[in-house]
């Protein structure tokens, strides 16, 4: 008796096998269907950068926020879905110099060696406090940051400098606000060597078109993107949330179970 029973369950097994292969290979993002663990087709490249990353700050796909109290309609939600990336940053928590944290929220994959000059559209919505104001004054935001390879002909040896976006300050607090477009407002700088060479660094910091011409003005190939981020540091704590962050035609919404990728209108 043990015997058959032992068969049966052997013979059980082998029909059960190419039933549970057939329906991983339907599951999309299974391992069965691309064999490679999911790489070939996963869709979503975002999530924190962790070498850009100082201390111990959030970057947290979550609900809302929905506020603040007695704030209603559009303002009083993401302006896309249910969800949102919140940011929480210190500003006296390590201890480097500066002390302050940093974090940057990305995508290492989807924009590597595109062309900088190809850079027609970027902005994002931002979840504004006073609080946040209170510790680092209305320019207290966060930022979109492109790691970039310059490609000047004047600093061939130099490869790597970061294109950074500092928001003017948003329009209100409290509640979301409408789009801050990024290549009409606020202004562009870039680290290193690059800023200094370009005359776009933190000191002196350029509008978006005066940056992307001083990229493409020595006669060098093309400035081309390693990486797309927004982040925040190292500077003021600050508190909030961003949605919407649009790179050229793409809108990519922030939301619990993943970055989506939604047309620009």
């Amino acid at each position: 008796m043990k015997t058959r029973i032992g068969m049966r369950r052997w013979a059980a097994a082998l029909l059960a096998a190419p039933l549970v292969a057939l329906i991983a290979a339907a599951i999309p993002g299974s391992a069965s269907a691309e064999g490679d663990g999911g790489h070939n087709e996963q869709r979503d490249h975002w999530g924190v950068i962790t070498r850009n990353t100082i201390g111990s700050p959030v970057a947290d796909l979550r609900n809302g926020p929905f506020g603040t109290f007695g704030v209603v309609g559009p303002a009083s939600r993401p302006p896309y879905g249910q969800g949102s990336l919140g940011i929480e940053v210190a500003d006296n928590s390590t201890t480097l110099t500066p002390h302050s944290e940093k974090i940057d929220f990305g995508n290492e994959v989807d924009f590597y060696g595109k062309l900088v000059s190809g850079l027609t559209q970027v902005g994002f919505h931002v979840f504004q406090t006073d609080e946040n104001i209170s510790y680092g004054g209305a320019g207290n935001m966060p930022n979109i940051r492109f790691e970039i390879d310059p490609n000047l002909a004047a600093l061939p040896t130099t490869t790597y400098s970061t294109l950074v976006w500092l928001p003017a300050p948003a329009p209100v607090t409290n509640r979301w606000s409408g789009y801050l477009d990024a290549t009409t407002s606020g202004t562009w700088f870039l680290t290193g060597a690059a800023g200094t060479a370009t005359g776009c660094n933190l000191t002196t910091p350029c509008t978006f078109t005066a940056v992307k011409a001083a990229l493409n003005a020595d006669g060098g190939d093309p400035a081309t993107i390693y990486t797309a981020a927004v982040g925040k540091g190292r500077d003021f704590m600050w508190i909030g949330a961003i949605d919407g962050l649009r790179i050229n035609n793409t809108i990519y919404d922030f939301e619990v179970s993943g970055v989506r990728q939604r047309p620009a209108a």
